[in-house]
């Protein structure tokens, strides 16, 4: 007997999920990718809903020929409307959180042997840094839709934690409060291409945390940076303000421990790597590095995003800039690096874009070494919080005390240390009355 849909009266068939040892690879992949993927109304396509539908027509009308009509259709198991109680579906129900709890691949528990239509991933496996943002950027390119719930094609969760766990070649889906399990603070100015910036909500971790991958800054006064991260409706690359659009105070940036020291695409080395590596198609490595060694000589301004590793107009009038900086013009000046070019940027030599020729580096001061953020603030009492209020009455920044200074950490500690920070140009997150390594370099300059 043939089945036919009643909407159509065409034969239809159901989706089923290939076996594990199927040898036909594309469609296996094809068709589990249908079948994981997001409903519409978190992005999916709808073609996967129809085939969801079709396939519970066949369904019950199998339970109808081989049940005797009626009777058969009455003891069939209705689909569960999303308001349903703990027995009901929750392919349509999205979770109440931001992100889900921590997952194995593709949702499985935590260690178990993920199913695969891709090739696995070793947990935790050193990474680079061009690894990291070479699959950030795979997700930007495919547009994956944001989902608390559903698993890409890779098997991992489409939110921003699932995202960051794919970059860094987790072999589970962590979560924003567990992800800093993986890797180590950093302060703001070692934050480097890889690296990453987390908000957990301090009242509600799983309401409203987030996380970031940083892509490099934007301009020389490390305002703005590149994002990639996983928000809705999908995965963006975009310039962002330090250190987010909202709640920026409360990022922390952090740096994945099991990153590989070297590079697989060889960019550590000072070697040009070549004319191949840029011009119109280039996507690697190398692209990035030298449109961040284009900013840091002055280039910021031809970028409004980036640099990242897709060659693009800005790359070229920012090596054409330095290019003409230089006196060279014609052919020398045509805004592809040549070895020149290149051993100038890497070697810090010739003038900047702006015509100026590079900063020396800072004289050195003879300055105590910054003892780390964990001796300041509340509950502190300690020699550095003297030192620190003795140097800040020295520079004139006292006026908030009334007593002292002391080794007992106070709010006029931290309103003379913000001060300080603001007499800077300093706003936000970097005036917060909490000393880090620039705020005590400079006051003990």
């Amino acid at each position: 007997m043939t089945l036919t849909d009643p909407l159509s009266a065409l034969p239809v068939f159901d989706e089923i999920e290939p076996a594990e040892d199927c040898i036909c690879g594309g469609c296996s992949a094809r068709r589990r990718a249908r079948l994981h993927a997001a409903p519409v109304h978190e992005g999916g396509h709808a073609a996967s809903r129809s085939l969801r539908r079709r396939a519970a027509v066949v369904m019950a009308a199998v339970g109808t020929a081989i049940g005797g009509g009626a009777a058969a259709a009455g003891t069939a198991t209705a689909a569960p409307s999303p308001g349903a109680g703990s027995g009901g579906s929750t392919s349509s129900q999205t979770p109440q959180s931001p992100q889900g709890e921590v997952s194995g691949l593709y949702g499985q528990a935590p260690g178990a042997q993920p199913r695969t239509f891709a090739a696995p991933r070793a947990a935790a496996a050193p990474v680079t840094r061009a690894q990291i943002l070479q699959r950030a950027q795979t997700w930007v390119d495919q547009g994956v839709p944001y989902s608390m719930s559903r698993y890409w094609s890779d098997g991992y969760r489409q939110d921003c934690s699932g995202f960051v766990s794919m970059a860094w070649g987790l072999g589970t889906s962590q979560t924003t409060w567990t992800l800093p399990d993986f890797a180590e603070r950093i302060g703001k100015n070692d934050l480097q291409p890889g690296d990453v910036l987390i908000y957990n909500n301090p009242s509600n971790p799983q309401a409203g945390s987030h996380v970031t991958i940083f892509g490099g800054w934007t301009d020389s006064s490390r305002t703005k940076y590149v994002a990639y991260e996983q928000t809705s409706p999908g995965t963006k690359k975009r310039s962002t303000p330090y250190a987010y659009w909202n709640n920026s105070s409360g990022y922390v940036p952090y740096r994945y421990t099991g990153l590989s020291g070297g590079s697989s695409d060889g960019t550590s080395s000072s070697a040009f790597p070549g004319a191949d590596k840029f011009g119109p198609g280039a996507n690697n490595a190398y692209v990035t590095k030298l449109g961040q060694m284009l900013v840091q000589r002055g280039g910021s301004r031809f970028y409004s995003e980036g640099p990242g590793p897709r060659w693009g107009e800005a790359d070229r009038k920012a090596t054409q800039a330095f290019q003409l900086a230089q006196g060279w013009r014609g052919s020398e000046a045509d805004g592809i690096p040549g070895k020149d070019t290149w051993a100038y940027l890497v070697g810090g030599k010739g003038r900047n874009i702006d015509g100026g020729a590079p900063l020396p580096p800072p004289p050195t001061t003879g300055a105590p070494a910054f003892p780390g953020a964990q001796y300041f603030g509340p509950g502190q009492n300690n020699d550095h919080v003297r030192q620190l209020g003795e140097r800040l009455v020295a520079k004139g920044y006292g006026g908030a005390y009334s007593v002292g200074p002391g080794p007992q950490w106070s709010e006029s500690d931290r309103r003379n240390v913000q001060a300080f920070q603001q007499a800077q140009g300093w706003t936000g997150a970097e005036a917060d009355g909490y000393p880090g390594p620039d705020t005590w370099r400079r006051l003990f300059s």
